[in-house]
């Protein structure tokens, strides 16, 4: 049970750090070397702001921040169950382990994701 309670600790203290130091004020957490370099928003662009809004509960800002994080918060928090049960049963496994075809999955939306939010018509993606 060691892991998935170090695993749990860690997104605590994360989102704990998140919901104390605000990262909608610029410069509050460094910058983005992907935005720097290309200008493009990457697919992770606006995801601490999007777990500071969770973290004060407001959704809609969390998703104007980065869509994906909300969706994404939600499939770690049921994986972390599901492998804290398996755990308690005596199984001894990871958390998640991805297929090949999740992995490209994942990937793809990730770069399509990427090129939307970076165009005129995608731009309401964009963080704000």
């Amino acid at each position: 049970m060691r892991a998935p309670m170090a695993v749990a600790a860690a997104g605590l203290g994360a989102a704990t750090l998140l919901y104390l130091r605000d990262p909608h004020r610029a410069g509050a957490y460094g910058f983005c070397p992907f935005h720097v370099l290309t200008g493009w928003w990457c697919p992770g662009c606006g995801g601490l702001r999007a777990v500071n809004d969770l973290t004060h509960g407001d959704l809609i800002g969390s998703l104007s921040s980065n869509v994906l994080i909300l969706p994404l918060v939600l499939v770690l928090a049921v994986a972390w169950m599901r492998w804290l049960r398996r755990r308690w049963g005596g199984v001894d496994d990871r958390m998640i382990v991805l297929g090949r075809s999740a992995t490209i999955a994942i990937l793809v939306l990730s770069a399509v994701f990427t090129v939307v939010r970076n165009t005129p018509w995608g731009a309401v993606l964009a963080p704000t």
